[in-house]
């Protein structure tokens, strides 16, 4: 639906909370019995969600778009981090944005004072979905004249799992973990920063206050995604975010040839 400030706010809706839920586009549905119970299993739901990632891919090559999808646990300052990319990137990029969350408009309210266009995606009813998938990036698309833009953001829903499941079309993946989260989340949550491009360790200007080894998140980072680039920065002060905006125009440049 459309608000009265013009923004789109498509509203996905599913009947609990699973991660093998059907969409509009599944496969077929196998049933299976265990321990007298009746299960429904949605089978090839991630090669459906691949194909739709293909697509939403294609469509992004024919226009020399570049699609980056940021990921983290809540509060990592993903929003704030973008609030001050956007500061710099434009207007030398044309940028747009799209938001997941499962309630409320408040990071899509933020970002809008950039002047880039931004929707956002809601998947609040019943619990909501804990990631974005193809089909949803494809939807959400309707609502951004993308002939005028050069990069697409999209700032995925706070989860550390399951959206480094989904393929949503991007051309890079970037995680943020934040000091205040602790050393031990690469560890933990090694999919994420196995499948991610690259990494934004944040909040660095806390360091003085807390007890938090940098150089164990390294090291964790780098047994799990060799060679994969760091960027240590505060969105807060600025600090270190000059060497992540370059990372990201060369990656738009690239792209553009």
């Amino acid at each position: 639906m459309l608000t009265p400030d013009k923004r789109l706010i498509y509203r996905h809706h599913k009947d609990g909370h699973n991660h093998t839920h059907p969409h509009p586009f599944s496969p077929e549905l196998e049933t299976q019995r265990s321990g007298g119970r009746e299960i429904k299993v949605v089978r090839r739901v991630l090669d459906a969600n691949d194909m739709m990632a293909a697509r939403n891919r294609e469509f992004f090559a024919s226009k020399g778009i570049f699609v980056l999808n940021v990921m983290s646990s809540p509060g990592s300052g993903k929003t704030t981090i973008l609030q001050r990319s956007l500061a710099h990137l434009m207007p030398e990029l044309r940028c747009a944005v799209i938001v997941g969350d499962i309630c409320t408009t408040q990071d899509a309210d933020r970002l809008s004072l950039s002047g880039a266009p931004v929707v956002q995606v809601n998947t609040d009813q019943f619990g909501g979905d804990c990631h974005l998938a193809a089909h949803v990036i494809e939807r959400a698309m309707a609502g951004i004249d993308m002939d005028a833009v050069d990069l697409l953001i999209v700032e995925n829903i706070g989860n550390l799992v399951c959206p480094a499941e989904f393929d949503i079309g991007e051309d890079q993946r970037v995680v943020v973990l934040s000091v205040t989260e602790g050393e031990d989340k690469p560890a933990k949550y090694p999919l994420m920063f196995r499948e991610c491009d690259a990494m934004l360790l944040n909040k660095i200007d806390l360091l003085p206050y807390l007890e938090y080894d940098v150089e164990t998140t390294l090291q964790s980072v780098a047994q799990i995604h060799p060679g994969m680039p760091v960027f240590q920065i505060s969105a807060k002060s600025g600090q270190g975010m000059d060497a992540w905006l370059d990372w990201l125009r060369e990656q738009v440049r690239s792209k553009r040839t």
